[in-house]
């Protein structure tokens, strides 16, 4: 379809803009950036479907976007276009990482545990009007000066998370139970993974059997616990040594529970193929 082909994704168009502004609103999305090839973001990327459909595979799972549908998307995922209706239709919030500097959006690291395993959040007609109607201030205050804009931007960007989160949390007190275990799980998984990487932790957590406790992590995430408490582990690593380059790879080690650097590279190298440093050599390339 040509009028696919002429389509240019604002994230392309606009990468210095992102940077110098901290958080953008872009209207009118309609793909990924990269099209068919897989994508992976070094923002925060917040989604809101307005019409039509589009499958993804979200690392290794199939995920989606949809009318009244709002993602919450950390840095480093992976995301593949598996299919898109031709009327899909999505707002972006763009969120640079040197926001997360202002205090008041810690939230969003405080929401991480909650959105990295199962980003997407499906709203009622009042939470979406809600949130479209904060999206609209940010749109609002575009004419503003810019240290003015920032402020202001990150508050709005703060209120819209809060109200994401509490309507998010109302959806899992109406879960099935074992869905409330799988969410359970890797909100201990936020908080204990640098002292325990064993499976039977969290299944005592949950009162749970080791078995049984498999057993609804594997039927509820399409994956084993083992494998959530191995990506967690990584993609902490990844983050650190990708964002953090004022740390040693030892100093990440043993911010991550290992006792010794040279046990986090083996375990790094094992999971990924790369070790740290080859791996924060890797992160300081610049795109082509």
């Amino acid at each position: 379809m040509n009028t696919a082909q002429l389509y240019t994704h604002p994230m392309n168009l606009y990468p210095q803009r992102i940077k110098e502004e901290g958080i953008v609103v872009f209207d009118d999305v309609r793909e990924l950036p990269t099209g068919d090839e897989p994508f992976v973001s070094s923002d925060y990327v917040i989604c809101i479907g307005h019409r039509g459909h589009i499958e993804l595979m979200y690392d290794d799972l199939v995920d989606y976007s949809e009318q009244r549908t709002v993602a919450v998307i950390f840095p480093n995922h992976c995301l593949r276009k598996v299919s898109v209706t031709d009327d899909y239709l999505a707002t972006l919030i763009i969120v640079d990482a040197s926001v997360l500097n202002d205090p008041m959006l810690q939230i969003i690291n405080q929401m991480r545990y909650r959105y990295e395993p199962h980003p997407n959040v499906k709203l009622d007609r009042h939470e979406y009007k809600m949130i479209a109607s904060v999206v609209d201030g940010m749109r609002e205050i575009k004419r503003l000066e810019l240290s003015d804009r920032r402020m202001l931007m990150s508050r709005l960007l703060e209120f819209l998370l809060r109200l994401l989160s509490r309507y998010r949390e109302s959806r899992l007190n109406e879960s099935h139970t074992d869905k409330q275990v799988s969410i359970r799980f890797h909100n201990g998984l936020a908080q204990h993974f640098r002292e325990h990487r064993d499976v039977g932790f969290y299944a005592s957590q949950a009162c749970l059997s080791t078995k049984h406790f498999s057993a609804i992590i594997k039927h509820e995430t399409g994956q084993t616990a083992a494998y959530w408490i191995h990506r967690h582990i990584v993609r902490e690593a990844k983050m650190l040594l990708h964002m953090r380059h004022d740390l040693s790879v030892q100093a990440i080690a043993y911010m991550l529970g290992f006792s010794e650097q040279a046990a986090f590279s083996r375990y790094f190298r094992r999971e990924t193929g790369l070790s740290p440093s080859e791996f924060r050599d890797a992160s300081r390339l610049p795109s082509s």
